[in-house]
């Protein structure tokens, strides 16, 4: 991690833990919102007005919180708006890296070789974790925001006339209902697997555990055969489900030990899966082979970095 903006210790998976040896997720260090106008949005400071081509999103495909920014700038059709740059799969130890790997990029604006660069360009004397999302501003050269739940909701409306596509992700009439879906399922689902997998005790583990397949089993049935949660249109709940579970029999259900029960065993959860990975452009933000390599590359929960030559992706999708 960086402390003081310099890099001081190899990467670990395992950011902090309670009293209780559960994971404890990094806070984002950087709130700024990208408005129509410029104005203040719901955090940090003004001056962020949209525009095209000011604004690149770094990203890697094996993280789930990155594959909500790319899914909602697919949705809204913000490709030609707003550029990107995806990290190799592998972690090093120094964190993500840019390179030649399939499917990865080189920085294309600072030219560098981690993405921990990136924040000490923003901040020379920035301490924490060069964590991706990260929204990037080509005119003031700083950081606007790297916290996903921001920069996909940003995309929904902080872009105005530039989204070529009108899709609602966060419609006003059902936002009471996506608020409270995304309060449930991120302690016990979206975070909960990390919970599960990173767990330094039995006890932390269990519970994160029962919590994931508690909360898949009601998300099996509130969506029923539905198509998607609160439209006819994926919204960011549906954004935020489907990056949890498109991975999760590719590397949680085994690396992560969240193995009582496989997506593929839940039939409303792979239908669902299904028809987002059929929504137009959602199925490019999905990189099967950058999200297992670079899970099982994390070498405290894999010392070998064996990659399996399973699962069968047609027996899920």
């Amino acid at each position: 991690m960086l402390v003081n903006g310099k890099w001081t210790e190899d990467w670990q998976p395992v950011q902090a833990k309670d009293e209780r040896g559960g994971f404890v997720r990094q806070i984002s260090s950087f709130r700024n919102w990208v408005t129509p106008d410029g104005a203040v949005g719901p955090s940090g400071e003004g001056g962020f007005k949209a525009e095209a081509g000011r604004y690149h999103l770094y990203v890697a495909y094996i993280c789930p919180w990155a594959s909500r920014t790319l899914i909602s700038r697919k949705l809204k059709g913000l490709e030609s708006a707003i550029s990107v740059s995806v990290v190799e799969p592998v972690l090093t130890k120094q964190g993500w890296r840019f390179g030649d790997y399939p499917g990865a990029t080189q920085d294309h604006i600072h030219g560098a070789t981690y993405m921990h660069e990136i924040y000490t360009s923003a901040a020379r004397d920035f301490t924490g974790r060069a964590t991706v999302p990260v929204l990037w501003d080509k005119q003031l050269q700083t950081i606007v925001n790297n916290e996903s739940a921001d920069i996909l909701r940003m995309m929904n409306e902080g872009f105005g006339d530039l989204a070529r596509n009108p899709i609602d992700l966060y419609p006003a009439a059902r936002r009471t209902e996506i608020d409270a879906f995304n309060e449930r399922i991120y302690p016990s689902l979206n975070n909960g697997v990390y919970r599960a997998g990173f767990a330094t005790t039995q006890l932390a583990y269990e519970e994160a555990f029962a919590g994931v397949f508690k909360c898949l089993d009601w998300v099996e049935t509130e969506l029923g055969d539905r198509p998607f949660l609160f439209a006819d249109h994926p919204t960011e709940s549906d954004v935020r489900l489907f990056v949890t579970l498109v991975r999760f029999d590719i590397a949680y259900h085994g690396l992560f030990k969240c193995n009582l029960r496989r997506l593929s065993d839940y039939k409303n959860l792979r239908r669902f899966c299904r028809r987002m990975l059929d929504w137009p452009g959602v199925v490019e933000t999905v990189n099967f082979d950058h999200i297992k390599r670079g899970y099982y590359s994390i070498e405290s929960l894999n010392p070998t970095s064996i990659v399996p030559a399973g699962p069968d992706l047609g027996e899920i999708f």
